[in-house]
């Protein structure tokens, strides 16, 4: 009878253990980590201890709203609900946006602080937010599919490079060439806040869409059109860099 309870005890350990090990994070892939720098509002993210991509960002409307330090990617959600407002996770009207990277910032676990997307373009590059790190939506979603849980993350104010940051905070980043700060491209067919934003600035302008609806068909395309001509700018129809710095802040 005693030997039969044993094998069950041990049975049920051996279970219990192989479960705990089945649902450890995955660990974070060797020279990738992520930087972020509050005093011009970029993010850059290394894999393999390279540069790989810079990405504009909004940080805390006060500099102490953003923590500084380093930290790690607890969790990873798709579509995380905006609990305090009610709203439901993949709502246009949801602040978090598509994806949310939670960080163990100030002795949270990833519910409080997070690198995630939102419902407002015209913030990004801003000092906004009540301390988490917004990005693009598509941007954000580009990330969250390279980034495993336990990624560093290291976030301060500087005046150095992101290779430099690298270096100071221990990793054995490889040289290679300046990457520049990723812009999203709006042409026709593109669909969300951003395209809205730019409605509404044309609109505003005096250059009809016919609609503010966040969907870059025909109309939105004719108005760029003429506003291109207008400012001198190659007439095509997409809303790159220079037609965004035309419009001005949206």
């Amino acid at each position: 009878m005693k030997l039969g309870l044993k094998k069950v005890i041990v049975g049920l350990l051996l279970v219990c253990f192989m479960f705990f090990f089945m649902q450890q994070p995955a660990s974070a892939s060797a020279g990738s980590f992520i930087i972020i720098n509050k005093s011009n509002n970029q993010l850059a993210y290394f894999e393999n201890n390279k540069l790989t991509k810079v990405f504009k960002v909004a940080t805390g409307k006060q500099p102490s709203y953003t923590p500084e330090g380093r930290f790690k990617i607890v969790n990873k959600i798709v579509n995380r609900p905006y609990y305090t407002g009610k709203i439901p996770g993949g709502d246009p009207r949801n602040p978090l946006g598509n994806r949310w990277l939670g960080l163990n910032a100030r002795g949270t676990w990833g519910t409080t602080y997070a690198i995630h997307g939102n419902n407002n373009a015209r913030s990004i590059g801003q000092f906004v937010s009540a301390g988490c790190i917004r990005m693009y939506n598509d941007e954000v979603q580009w990330l969250f599919s390279k980034v495993p849980v336990n990624t560093p993350v290291i976030i301060t104010t500087s005046g150095k490079s992101f290779t430099a940051l690298a270096s100071a905070n221990g990793f054995n980043v490889k040289s290679g060439s300046v990457v520049p700060v990723s812009t999203t491209i709006l042409k026709k067919g593109s669909r969300g806040a951003e395209v809205k934003n730019v409605q509404q600035r044309l609109t505003e302008l005096g250059y009809s869409t016919k609609g503010i609806d966040g969907i870059y068909g025909k109309n939105t395309d004719t108005a760029v059109r003429k506003f291109q001509k207008t400012k001198k700018l190659k007439v095509d129809g997409v809303v790159g860099p220079a037609t965004k710095k035309a419009l001005g802040k949206m």
